[in-house]
């Protein structure tokens, strides 16, 4: 049975427990009558869209014709080649600077900054370090995690930057990155993101405020836990983060950035998107 104070699968996501999700128990007319506060978007894709990230059909494929796809193929073979790439050797990195991260879908792009960081390197680092300017905010997003992943202590300074980011993802993966390095001295940020208009950097901030021995950190999750106008999430993550040991915490955490192995390609935990 899993140890409840274990700190390396992040806060409860509603996603996954719908009893704690917006509206639920609720009598809706239709979609059109529910709230959705957490970051969910409404489209269409089509099943084959849907298998991008499967790279099966082109485990077996030879670099040259990765590439190839990388550069001409049509949008699902694009994305699917930028992470098949992450399973080749450094010498695919250019194709996926100047392929992948100047691709005008996002998707491409961040699935190839989620290749470089698999990669490493000091090319697929600076490369990243240029992608903290992309025009969205989950490749932005992404590029925080292939930072961490390459050399988080490196390349701090641009993470720390990413912490004044205008969306959420990129500010929570940042303060992620951060805490890995510097455990409680993160207190500020997280005491700032407590605080965010972002219910999900709130949640994840309650969250790491668990590994600070410090009674600011007691006093604002305190808070949290019992305020009414807090979504359930947050109010249980910030009471489960008061029970916790902030020492047993901070050496269990081994973060939300890196992707863990049970993931399906191309969806890091923190930058998963459900698109409905």
């Amino acid at each position: 049975m899993r140890d409840e104070e274990e700190a390396t699968d992040g806060p409860t996501d509603p996603r996954v427990h719908p009893e704690q999700s917006p509206g639920f128990g609720e009598d809706h007319g239709g979609l059109a009558d529910i709230e959705v506060s957490r970051d969910v978007t409404i489209g269409e894709a089509t099943p084959r869209e849907l298998q991008a990230t499967d790279v099966t059909p082109v485990a077996d494929d030879a670099v040259a014709e990765k590439i190839g796809d990388l550069r001409d193929g049509d949008v699902v073979e694009r994305r699917r080649a930028a992470l098949a790439l992450a399973e080749e050797s450094t010498e695919v990195v250019d194709a996926l600077v100047e392929f992948g991260l100047s691709d005008d879908d996002s998707d491409v792009r961040q699935f190839a900054v989620e290749a470089l960081g698999e990669l490493g390197g000091e090319r697929a680092g600076s490369a990243a370090v240029a992608t903290l300017d992309d025009p969205d905010p989950w490749v932005r997003a992404e590029a925080v995690v292939a930072l961490d992943r390459i050399d988080r202590r490196a390349y701090e300074p641009h993470v720390e930057r990413a912490v004044d980011d205008d969306h959420h993802a990129v500010r929570r993966n940042a303060a992620v990155s951060l805490f890995k390095l510097r455990g409680e001295e993160t207190l500020e940020i997280l005491l700032d993101q407590s605080r965010a208009d972002s219910e999900r950097l709130r949640e994840w901030a309650a969250h790491l405020l668990a590994g600070v021995d410090d009674d600011r950190a007691t006093e604002r999750l305190r808070e949290l836990a019992v305020d009414d106008s807090e979504p359930q999430v947050v109010r249980s993550t910030a009471a489960r983060s008061l029970e916790a040991d902030p020492g047993k915490f901070r050496r269990q955490f081994t973060g939300g950035t890196e992707n863990d192995s049970t993931d399906p390609p191309g969806e890091s935990r923190l930058n998963r998107r459900p698109n409905l």
